[in-house]
Order: structure tokens, then sequence, then C-alpha cells
């Protein structure tokens, strides 16, 4: 696995990016508009997701960047349970939940190989230099 110099780099990041994306457009249509709770809290979830791993990797040591990812991956789940909430008021359709499921899922296992590689790793980011 490569060195990253930006949270830019990231596949991880640029994938959950995109689950933003995804999650931002389908709150802004049908009936999904007007559950003001939901509808925040799913968008606030996959915020969350992108925030946390730049946040960690600003950080520029792995425990902090491990800690961050793992609250990322948490997010990716909670984006995923509030779509099943969203698919069961009708609020998005059988295909609109696979199709963002699958992208939190996608993200949440690229968090975790990201995890994985930094705990096995001997680099410890650019502050321990």
């Amino acid at each position: 696995m490569a060195t990253f110099e930006r949270f830019e780099d990231i596949e991880a990041w640029k994938k959950a990016r995109l689950l933003t994306n995804v999650i931002y457009k389908m709150t802004a249509a049908g009936e999904f508009t007007r559950d003001y709770g939901l509808k925040d809290q799913i968008r606030r979830a996959s915020v969350s997701v992108l925030s946390n791993i730049a946040e960690g990797f600003e950080r520029e040591g792995n425990t902090e960047f491990c800690r961050f990812l793992t609250i990322a991956k948490g997010s990716c789940g909670e984006v995923r349970a509030q779509l099943y909430v969203a698919l069961d008021q009708r609020y998005i359709t059988a295909e609109q939940f696979d199709a963002a499921a699958h992208r939190a899922v996608e993200v949440s296992r690229m968090i975790s190989g990201l995890l994985k590689y930094l705990h096995h790793s001997e680099l410890r980011g650019p502050k321990f230099k």
C-alpha cells in the first residue's frame, strides 16, 4: 500500500465523498425532505465518514488516524441503519437502498483494510519522523 501525501489521495475518502453525494441527492427528493430528523441525521453520518478520515489523517500519527478511522467506520454503519429506516418508511426504493448500502459497505471494507494495514505497518506518521 502506498503512503499518502494528502487525505484526498485516500481511496476510502474518495468513495466516502461519493457516498455523501448519493445521500444528499436521495434526501433532497420526495417524502424524505419532510422527515427533518432522519434527513439531517443520515446526512451528518455520511459527512462524518469522510470528515473523520480527513481529520485522522491530518493528526499525522497512526494511533490517532486509526482512532478516527474507527469512528468513520462506525458512521458507515450508522448510514446503513438509517437507510433501513428510509426504506421501511418508503422514502427510498429498494434499488436506491441497495445502491447506497452497497457504497456504505464498500467504504467500510476499505476503512477496515486501511486499519489493518496501519496496525501492521512500521510507519508511524510524519509527526514522528
